[in-house]
C-alpha cells in the first residue's frame, strides 16, 4: 500500500479520507467513513472488515483507541495490516503490524493522523502532515488534496501511484465528496482533475439532493 489521512474538520465537523497507493482501486476498500460518527482506513495487507467493524465500534461510543483494541482480537493477521482511526471527538489511534513493508509508520497531528508503508521514508508523512497543518483555513477536501500532493512530492511509494482517492462526509449518510481515480500514470494530476470537474458539475447536485432533514430535496428544473 501507501499513504493514507484520516481527518477531522473542527469548523464543520466533516469528516474525510484521501490516500495514493500503487495498487489500483485503493478507494473502494481502504475509506470508511460516517458522518457525526468517525473515519478509518485499513492498509497494508487490507483487511475491509476493520474498516467495517472499526466504524461499527464507533457507532457503539467507543473511543478510537478502544476500537483498535477491539480489532487486535477480531484479526489473526493484525502484524501484516496498518489501521488508523479517528472519532467524532477527533482523537486519533493508529496500528502499525510488525510485519508492514519498510518504511512503515505513522504520524498524528491535531484531528488528522497520517500512516504509511512501503514509503521512501518517514519524511513523507512529516510533509502530508506539515500540509495539513499549513492548510487549516482551507476546506477539508482541498486540504486533503494538497497532503497528497505533498506526500507524493517526497516520493510517496517506493513503487510508484497508481490510483488516489478522497473522501468527505458532512451531514448525510452519503458522502459530499467521493472522488476515485482507480488507475492512471500520474492519478494525483487526475484526482486533481476531477476535483475540479466534481466541484463544478457534481457538488452543487449533491447539495439538491434529498436529506433525512428534507427528504424532498431542493426543486430541480432539469431532473437528472
Amino acid at each position: 500500500m501507501t499513504f493514507s489521512i484520516v481527518a477531522r474538520c473542527p469548523r464543520t465537523g466533516q469528516f474525510g479520507i484521501a490516500a495514493a497507493t500503487a495498487m489500483p482501486a485503493v478507494g473502494k476498500l481502504l475509506t470508511h467513513a460516517a458522518a457525526g460518527i468517525g473515519a478509518v482506513t485499513t492498509q497494508a495487507r487490507i483487511n475491509p472488515y476493520l474498516g467495517i467493524d472499526g466504524l461499527a465500534l464507533l457507532r457503539e461510543g467507543c473511543e478510537a483507541n478502544q476500537v483498535i483494541e477491539r480489532l487486535k482480537l477480531t484479526d489473526p493477521c493484525m502484524s501484516q495490516r496498518q489501521v488508523a482511526v479517528i472519532d467524532k471527538q477527533g482523537r486519533m489511534a493508529c496500528w502499525t503490524g510488525e510485519q508492514c513493508l519498510p518504511w512503515s509508520g505513522s504520524l498524528s497531528g491535531e484531528d488528522f493522523c497520517v500512516q504509511g508503508n512501503r514509503l521512501t521514508g518517514r519524511d513523507v508523512l512529516e510533509a502530508v502532515a506539515g500540509a495539513l497543518d499549513r492548510t487549516r483555513t482551507l476546506p477539508l477536501v482541498e486540504r486533503l488534496m494538497e497532503a497528497l500532493a505533498a506526500g507524493d512530492s517526497l516520493g510517496g511509494d517506493r513503487k510508484g501511484e497508481s490510483s488516489a482517492t478522497v473522501y468527505v462526509v458532512d451531514q448525510e449518510e452519503y458522502p459530499l465528496w467521493d472522488i476515485r481515480v482507480d488507475h492512471h500514470s500520474d492519478p494525483l494530476t487526475e484526482l486533481r482533475r476531477l476535483h475540479g470537474v466534481f466541484e463544478r458539475e457534481v457538488l452543487p447536485e449533491m447539495l439538491r439532493m434529498p436529506t433525512r432533514a428534507n427528504p424532498a430535496g431542493a426543486a430541480e428544473e432539469d431532473p437528472v
